[in-house]
């Protein structure tokens, strides 16, 4: 179809003689017999400009071969339009070229659209299926096994990039999600004996007929307490919260509290001093045993402490959950507007098991543009980056993570200070199944995958610097608004 009608133009169409087809490599050694067949089947079409011949998914009639002018050979990935091959070589065939397959997709894999004025042979895909089969049967069926072998070869091997990554995300979330939720467990576990003990200290205040008037000192003088330990106080060195608890647990076996060495500890944490011992025999005083009140306001600090504990872990696991709706944007459209800075922190809280040797520096603009694209997918070239980046350090390193407006563009760099990548490999790195890891590590399909999402998918570019001082990735992006 025309770009401007939207209609299939027939071209102008003539036949074309022996001579002709003879002189294209695709036919010249077939025997005369054969190219007269060939002639007869065939004919010449004629293009302008700018107009397509044939559009994928349309069914597969004919073999195209270029004569002369130019072609445009197109397919669609995900939407987007990706040039195969832009040539004016002569003799460049393109359409139903597996017409000879028994069991082939029956339509165009391909768009061919002209670049300048141009002549066609058109042979119809019956013919040329016949052809082949009768001049080479045996090869018919060694070209479709190659084919289908390529195609399932290359899919199972860029499914496996996706299962090894999705793997090494989700033992690293397990991990992540486990630690949080363990402490919560046995924060969970203390602090049900620890009530039991206020429980129990309760019962024995009120067995010694204690008043009302002393219950409500006890209980002003315990609110005190947890304020206390609610306010910011400076760090203490190991030493000085060593001379805290001594001094704390002798003023206690000054007024006879039995176990004071392991009470003292658990006041010094929650912020009290002898000075606060005092306090609390003022407030009280009314000659009762202190061993039962300082313990039962030793129980009220360690509650209050396991609760924070609890509180910590859950908001982490809250935190790491939102990580990952951040990740994996399943709450959010799929094209939209995006800060990739929150895509590079969320990738490398999903990272966090492997990067627990690595010193990890954020240098992020404040002034950010957005980016029009997708995040799920930008997301995964920052796992590759970072992944990649984090290997190359053999898990010991600086990873720099920069993010910065350039000239309409949002640069994103990933740079590592590892051995840089090796001569070898360097021209050929963005290629498929090239990688610099051990055997069995990976399949040389991460870069080649975070290329196209950059560049075919967001129009952007993707490059790298490297040297004995490291590796930087650079993944430039279009902006939009701010």
């Amino acid at each position: 179809m025309t770009a401007e009608t939207g209609t299939q133009p027939t071209g102008r169409t003539s036949g074309i003689d022996v001579a002709e087809l003879a002189t294209l490599f695709l036919f010249a050694e077939l025997g005369e017999e054969d190219q007269r067949w060939v002639a007869e089947r065939s004919e010449l079409r004629a293009y302008d400009a700018d107009v397509t011949v044939f559009t994928q998914g349309t069914p597969a009639d004919a073999l195209y071969v270029l004569l002369d002018g130019g072609l445009r050979l197109s397919t669609s990935v995900d939407a987007e339009d990706v040039v195969l091959n832009d040539t004016t070589y002569r003799g460049a065939y393109a359409g139903a070229v597996r017409a000879f397959i028994r069991t082939q997709d029956p339509n165009f894999q391909t768009t061919l659209r002209t670049t300048r004025p141009s002549r066609f042979l058109r042979l119809p895909a019956a013919d040329f299926g016949a052809l082949v089969h009768r001049q080479c049967p045996m090869a018919v069926h060694l070209l479709d096994g190659l084919y289908e072998g390529i195609r399932v070869t290359e899919s199972t091997m860029r499914q496996r990039e996706h299962l090894v990554q999705l793997g090494a995300l989700s033992a690293n979330l397990a991990h992540e999600l486990n630690n949080p939720a363990a402490a919560a467990v046995r924060a969970t576990e203390q602090l049900r004996s620890r009530v039991a003990g206020m429980r129990h200290k309760l019962g024995l205040l009120a067995e010694g007929g204690v008043s009302a008037e002393l219950v409500a000192r006890l209980i002003t003088t315990q609110e005190g307490a947890v304020e206390r330990a609610v306010k910011p106080r400076p760090r203490l060195t190991a030493l000085e919260e060593s001379d805290l608890e001594d001094t704390i647990a002798d003023r206690l076996d000054d007024i006879g509290v039995a176990g004071a060495n392991d009470l003292a500890p658990v006041f010094a944490a929650s912020g009290m001093d002898a000075g606060w011992v005092d306090e609390v025999v003022e407030q009280v005083d009314s000659g009762l045993a202190w061993d039962g009140a300082f313990r039962w306001l030793g129980y009220t600090l360690e509650t209050e402490a396991l609760m924070d504990e609890i509180e910590e872990a859950t908001t982490r696991i809250s935190s790491l959950v939102g990580a990952v709706k951040q990740y994996s944007h399943l709450d959010q459209a799929q094209h939209s507007d995006v800060d990739v800075r929150p895509g590079l922190d969320s990738t490398l809280v999903m990272l966090g098991r492997k990067l627990g040797g690595i010193d990890v520096r954020r240098d992020y603009d404040d002034d950010l543009p957005r980016v029009p694209g997708y995040p799920a997918e930008l997301n995964q070239v920052w796992t590759n980056l970072i992944d990649n980046a984090v290997d190359a350090m053999q898990g010991a390193g600086v990873l720099h993570l920069r993010v910065r407006s350039d000239d309409g563009t949002v640069l994103v760099e990933v740079a590592d200070d590892g051995p840089g990548v090796p001569e070898a490999v360097r021209e050929h790195l963005f290629e498929p199944f090239v990688t610099t890891k051990a055997a069995g590590d990976g399949s040389g399909l991460g870069l080649d995958n975070a290329r196209r999402i950059v560049e075919r998918r967001h129009g952007g570019s993707l490059s790298y610097t490297t040297g004995p001082e490291g590796t930087t990735f650079c993944v430039r992006l279009p902006a939009g608004q701010r």
